[in-house]
This record gives C-alpha cells, sequence and structure tokens, in this order.
C-alpha cells in the first residue's frame, strides 16, 4: 500500500473506531500510527511495507505464529458445515466434543470439565459466578470473598476487573463490585525491603494471603484468584518459595484456587498449563488467547470434579452461558491450533530452546545504565527500565519513559509492550535463534537510544 492509502485507513479509523485502553481524545487528534495488514510466521507487515518482529505474540495470543494454514483450513472447512450453533437447548455438536475432550485430556489432574466463552473476560466473570454459587451449593454462602492481588489483571468486565486489582481500571467501573480483596503482588524487584532475600520475600508476599484471610474471616472466603505470571502487570515471575507456600494456604483453610491461564497457559512456560510447572492444584482454571493462537475469539474455564458433584447433586439450574459459548468454528480452529502444537514439538522445544534462548537474550542487557532487572521463564520476559539501578528509583512520571523505549522498538523493527516502565516479552512459540538474535540487536539499539532521550535523568 502506498503512504496515501495508509493515511485514508488511518484516516477513516479517527472517524468511526474507539480503541481499547486508549486516551481517545489523544488518538483522534494524531490519528493510529499503523495499520497492520499481513502476518506471516513471527513476524507482521504494516501498510507502508515495514516487516516488524512480533515481540508480544499479537497480545500474548498468537503462540504458532501467524499464518497456519492448518487453522484457517480448519475454520473454513466448519464454516461450510456448520458455521455456528449454540449449545443451549440440550443441543452439542461434534467441535465442542472434541475440543473438550482434548482439554480434559491436556488439563491437570481432576480438571475434566469445561464450560465455554469468548474471552478471558468472559470466562473469569464465569469463574466468578461458579465460585460463588457452589459455595451456595455446599450450604455456606457467607463464602463470597474472592482475594486477588495489588496489580492483577483478569479482565475488563466490571466483574472480572474488580477481581483484578489495577487502580486504573477501578476508577471507571462506577463502583468497584464488592466481594474482593487485593493483597501485595509477589514482585520482589519492586516491593522487596532492603536486604530481603526472593526467598524471604516470596514467603512474606504469601503469608499476605493468610493474614488477608484472617482479617475478613475465613468462613467468608470463597477462593483466591492469581495468574500463574503477572503478564499484563508487568511479567511479575513469583519467587521460587511463593507458590508452594500458596498451595499450603488455601489447603489450610479449604478455599478454592483460581488459576487464570489467560496469558500462561498452552505451552508459554513450557508445560501445556503453568499450574504444573508451579505444582499447584487449582480448582478452576480460566484459558483463552493461545488456545486458538488467537486466529479466532475462544475462552474457557477447566472446573474441577468436586465442584461439577456439587452442581451434579442439585436439581436446579446454573443460569449462565454466552450465545458463543463452544462456537463450532472457533473449536475447530483450537483443535487444529492444538493438533499443530502437538505436532512440531512446540510445547517441549519452550523448554529445551525458547525458554533458555530468551534468558541469555535478557541478560546481556543487565549490565545497561537503563536497566534495573532483566527476569524471565519460560517464554515471558521483562526489562526493568529504572533511573537508579542502586536504589532502584523509578523515573518521573511512571510510564512516560516506557513510552519512549516502546516507541524506538517500532522504529527497529521490533514490538515490546510498556507497561508503565517496565518493557515486557512474549515471542511466539516458534522463534528460531535468527529470531533471537535480530531481536537483541534491537534491544540494543532501543535502549541506547531511550538512554540517549532521558540522559540527563540519570543517575551517575
Amino acid at each position: 500500500m502506498s503512504k496515501s492509502t495508509s493515511k485514508h485507513w488511518r484516516d477513516l479509523d479517527s472517524q468511526h473506531h474507539l480503541h481499547p485502553f486508549t486516551n481517545h481524545k489523544s488518538l483522534r487528534a494524531s490519528g493510529a500510527t499503523r495499520v497492520i495488514v499481513r502476518g506471516e510466521g513471527p513476524y507482521i507487515w504494516d501498510s507502508e511495507g515495514n516487516r516488524i518482529l512480533d515481540g508480544m505474540s499479537g497480545l500474548w495470543t498468537t503462540n504458532v505464529g501467524y499464518g497456519r494454514k492448518e487453522i484457517a483450513e480448519a475454520a473454513y472447512q466448519q464454516m461450510l458445515e456448520l458455521p455456528f450453533y449454540n449449545t443451549f437447548f440440550k443441543t452439542t455438536h461434534p467441535p465442542v466434543v472434541a475440543l473438550s475432550n482434548k482439554l480434559a485430556e491436556l488439563a491437570p489432574d481432576k480438571l475434566n470439565q469445561v464450560f465455554f466463552g469468548s474471552s478471558g473476560s468472559e470466562s473469569n466473570d464465569t469463574a466468578i459466578r461458579l465460585i460463588r454459587h457452589y459455595w451456595t451449593l455446599k450450604g455456606e454462602p457467607k463464602r463470597r470473598i474472592i482475594i486477588s492481588r495489588a496489580m492483577a489483571y483478569h479482565g475488563s468486565t466490571i466483574a472480572a476487573g474488580s477481581m483484578g486489582g489495577m487502580p486504573h481500571m477501578h476508577k471507571h467501573s462506577y463502583p468497584v463490585y464488592e466481594g474482593f480483596r487485593h493483597i501485595i503482588d509477589p514482585y520482589w524487584y519492586g516491593e522487596s525491603k532492603d536486604g530481603e532475600t526472593p526467598e524471604a520475600f516470596g514467603l512474606r508476599a504469601a503469608k499476605a494471603l493468610e493474614d488477608e484471610i484472617l482479617a475478613v474471616g475465613p468462613e467468608n472466603v470463597a477462593a483466591f484468584a492469581a495468574e500463574p505470571v503477572q503478564g499484563a502487570g508487568g511479567v511479575k515471575i513469583a519467587p521460587a518459595t511463593y507458590w508452594p507456600e500458596i498451595q499450603k494456604i488455601v489447603d489450610k483453610y479449604g478455599i478454592l484456587l483460581l488459576a487464570d491461564e489467560v496469558i500462561t497457559g498452552f505451552g508459554r512456560l513450557g508445560t501445556w498449563f503453568a499450574s504444573e510447572y508451579y505444582g499447584i492444584r487449582p480448582n478452576l482454571i480460566t484459558f483463552a488467547k493461545a488456545a486458538t493462537s488467537g486466529y479466532i475469539p475462544l475462552s474457557g474455564l477447566l472446573i474441577d470434579d468436586k465442584i461439577v458433584d456439587a452442581l451434579m447433586s442439585h436439581d436446579d439450574d446454573f443460569n449462565h452461558g454466552y450465545t458463543f459459548s463452544g462456537h463450532p468454528v472457533a473449536c475447530a480452529a483450537a483443535l487444529a491450533n492444538l493438533e499443530l502444537m502437538e505436532r512440531e514439538s512446540m510445547v517441549p522445544r519452550v523448554n529445551t530452546f525458547g525458554a533458555p534462548s530468551l534468558a541469555r537474550m535478557l541478560a546481556r542487557f543487565k549490565d545497561h545504565p537503563l536497566v534495573g532487572e532483566v527476569r524471565s521463564v519460560g517464554m515471558l520476559g521483562a526489562i526493568e527500565l529504572v533511573a537508579d539501578k542502586k536504589t532502584r528509583r523509578r523515573f518521573a512520571d511512571p510510564g512516560r519513559v516506557g513510552l519512549i523505549c516502546r516507541d524506538h522498538f517500532f522504529n527497529e523493527g521490533f514490538i515490546m509492550r510498556a507497561v508503565f516502565d517496565t518493557m515486557v516479552t512474549a515471542p511466539p512459540l516458534i522463534w528460531t535463534a535468527d529470531q533471537f538474535a535480530e531481536a537483541e540487536t534491537a534491544i540494543g539499539r532501543a535502549l541506547d537510544k531511550t538512554l540517549s532521550d532521558v540522559a540527563g535523568e540519570i543517575a551517575a
């Protein structure tokens, strides 16, 4: 496309399209920066012909990369055969049955049932309703409180956003729903005390859950909800002591554990689900994004047997669901995506190649003057940008330097996302040594250019 054609699309976009998580006044004044028109493998192209290496898998999503014909063909064939039918009215269809069985096969032990939606927000809403319904069925209706974490992201609906802990989302909820509490993130770099080891901090962060349970009364607590790795909060990776202690506390007080694996599900950490990586035993797992590698919207909730047993033991309706629960085309695309991942051994490849390659690449920047910390687990990583490496002092106006750096990344033909002043990455699982080398060069250049822009703010 020509530059004039690109301008045409940007102008039309400004007239009618409201973007997510956006300052609409600012965007309308400037217009969209780029128009993305094509994707192939780990790359996308904009309307002016620029090739960009995608370091975010779209939005933590396209694990198998772009342009996989197997997924497109599966969706096309399903559209011809049965483009849509609902799963209300005591009906079902082959794709939803086959996908349900496949997910039960891949899921951790005792998570044998699936309730489908179209987005992670929907599935976390489903989890909230089901958790509270479960305790009512068990004769403990006072158990309504769900504890989450301070910068957790569980979705954008009012209920899922209330369960999440992001204050900039809460201010648009009018009001934040009751029944949710938030504790400290397991974020050693940002929350530890002077001299506190990661191991000690992990135990302290986990103890915050027990403290909150006791503060509100164990008889009132329904569940603890958490991402195995906090993604949109800045790829916050818990110390090794955290999750074992969390599991002990959950077991001690008999509350449910909801693992939000919308980002970590389907191979991101080198296991099908990150719950297996951390050795936790969730009662529910929410998933979305990489279930279809983003080729079509689909989400779901994996549910353990004891919750389903409670549903089955009562002769009443669970009045919840969506028009597109178990959409046949989405289910067919998910099946093709999972079959492709198995055929190409993508999940074990994360352990043997992807995770060590990402860790080595990020480690090369730990001594850069802008960088306070680099960290990674599986194919998730982060670079902390700070004004003072020794004291971990942040820049004034949080997020300003992150956006400067993000723009330099784009200009270098590489995408990393800015979460305030933390640069985060979640590459497609198909990256080769060539892509890691390309990304390393782009990161070095972007960090150096950002340093030049803010040199006067850096501690000597």
